[in-house]
């Protein structure tokens, strides 16, 4: 179970036993209506009316309809499928002891990276709304996608004043 913390805006804390007592948890998950399972749903019901009403006109003499029909569901079927494979999309960074570990999932293929607390930078310092880059060690990490371009040096502000309280 995930609570908010008073001193942060984005980040949760970890019930007691999930992490250690002085981890923060920031999840920025994508904001989608539908789940894929939902999205499923939806695509068959759709595929019943499209072909029912192709079959209707298929009986009557118009026999260009089904052609179309099939053509309409595999583009809204393709369409469908690119939209749930990204629907679990998220962004997961954990403070916790001396390290800070980002988690990039998309796709469903999940990019992780860890960073030495003390030698961490969290950039833009400016306000132009741009991703935040963490980097450290040679390695750079860009997040905040599923953060609005406006509150990105807030939570960039957020994530350094978290690093640097003990």
């Amino acid at each position: 179970m995930l609570q908010p913390t008073p001193a942060f805006r984005f980040a949760t804390m970890p019930a007691q036993g999930a992490h250690s007592h002085d981890a923060v948890l920031w999840l920025l998950k994508r904001h989608c209506s539908l789940t894929p399972a939902q999205l499923g749903w939806l695509y068959v019901s759709l595929c019943c009316v499209s072909l029912g009403i192709a079959a209707f006109f298929w009986a009557q003499g118009a026999t260009m309809v089904m052609p179309f029909a099939w053509a309409e569901l595999a583009a809204v079927g393709a369409a469908f499928v690119v939209y749930a494979r990204h629907a679990g999309d998220g962004e997961k960074i954990v403070l916790e002891g001396g390290q800070l570990v980002v988690e990039l999932e998309t796709a469903g293929r999940t990019e992780r990276a860890e960073f030495n607390r003390e030698w961490v930078r969290i950039e833009p310092k400016a306000e132009d709304g741009s991703l935040i880059e963490v980097s450290g060690q040679g390695r750079s990490v860009r997040v905040g996608r599923h953060v609005r371009p406006e509150l990105r040096p807030a939570l960039a502000r957020e994530i350094r004043m978290a690093l640097r309280s003990a």
